[in-house]
């Protein structure tokens, strides 16, 4: 059986997950044959010759941007036969994962299953359904020894509709964090707005497990586009001292916080007069012009690391992506600056893109 790839992502962004797709492909050096059906919310890519070591390394070296989530594995599967009530389903899906299993490529142990769907209001009323198989499949690959409570990899199983599904693995460095890629952050009461769970998310997904090395206390960072504050409010409740920059107005709470100064200008052209370790910007402009500014700012040492937006156009997404990619990175090797760039289409985010830039020393 040819090898497949499965990708969810936000529902009409499927090309733009085909394409990250397809760079993976490319860089891992195979071919991809992949038909992205727009409003279903993943993406299912055919993998002849797959080479699983391959592309786990094109992974790391190009990272995807618009998949949530996304596994190597078979499919698609029928679960559930003939005309009874209540299939079982559990003993297709253990057959489809035990021979996968067999493959050294996807060798367990494995970690927990996630039973997934997509994110629609079809796929969420399969929810119901992949709570009532969660436990017991997990309990019959258990059974098998095929789930063990460390392991490297973890088996998923994405239900297309009550009757289908696919399978797969996905490595524990490069897979996501969270089932169907979706973070479960609650908004806490004296946030100003939503808009804190997107640093919130952005933080996690970019800094990981070195967020309290990179974001700390004491640090100083500034927030374009600040107002009414979500994103100052995120930085300020990890103890650094924000400066706001937004000619609109804060939450009063925040405005009243002594660890916040709200200067009253254009974030596009204000600079402070020190250098600062973060900057934060969640301009409405157009994608390259932040970029230039996010660059500028750290090519010139005005901040060290930085976390912001692009706001993209309604056609050829992922090429303004690459392309703003491309801007900032040739603007920091021109300055001798070592850093990391990196961009994803967080749950958190709609129309836009999160990037990060690290400096590496």
């Amino acid at each position: 059986m040819t090898a497949i790839a499965l990708a969810l992502c936000r529902a009409g962004f499927e090309a733009e997950a085909a394409a990250d797709l397809a760079a993976i492909a490319r860089t891992a050096r195979a071919s991809i044959e992949v038909d992205p059906t727009r409003g279903a919310a993943f993406v299912v890519a055919r993998l002849p010759r797959h080479d699983r070591a391959a592309w786990r390394r094109a992974v790391t070296v190009r990272p995807p941007v618009f998949l949530r989530s996304h596994f190597t594995g078979s499919g698609p599967h029928l679960i559930a036969v003939g005309a009874s009530t209540r299939p079982d389903r559990i003993a297709p899906l253990v057959a489809a994962l035990a021979a996968l299993a067999a493959s050294p490529e996807h060798a367990a142990p494995w970690l927990a299953p996630w039973i997934e769907f997509a994110d629609t209001n079809e796929g969420k009323a399969l929810s119901t359904l992949a709570r009532a198989l969660d436990g017991r499949l997990a309990s019959a690959l258990r059974e098998r020894g095929l789930v063990a409570g460390a392991a490297a990899r973890r088996p998923h199983v994405f239900l297309v509709d009550g009757t289908t599904s696919y399978v797969g693995t996905s490595e524990a460095g490069t897979g996501s964090t969270w089932p169907l890629g979706i973070p479960r952050f609650a908004l806490p009461r004296a946030a100003p707005s939503r808009s804190a769970l997107k640093l919130a998310e952005a933080i996690t997904v970019f800094l990981g497990d070195r967020t309290d090395a990179l974001l700390h206390m004491g640090q100083a960072a500034v927030d374009l586009g600040a107002a009414p504050g979500g994103w100052t409010w995120q930085l300020v409740a990890r103890g650094l001292q924000v400066t706001a920059v937004d000619n609109g107005a804060l939450a009063p709470a925040l405005a009243r916080d002594p660890n916040v100064e709200h200067v009253r200008a254009d974030g596009l052209k204000w600079r402070p007069r020190r250098p600062v370790d973060w900057l934060v910007c969640d301009i409405v402009e157009q994608p390259v012009r932040i970029a230039s500014l996010v660059a500028d700012w750290i090519a010139t040492g005005t901040a060290r690391n930085a976390i912001f937006n692009l706001k993209l156009p309604m056609k050829r997404r992922h090429d303004e992506v690459e392309r703003c990619a491309a801007l900032i990175r040739d603007r920091l090797d021109a300055a001798g600056i070592d850093a990391t760039v990196a961009f994803r289409h967080l749950y958190h985010d709609r129309e836009e893109v999160s990037g990060c830039v690290l400096r590496r020393r």
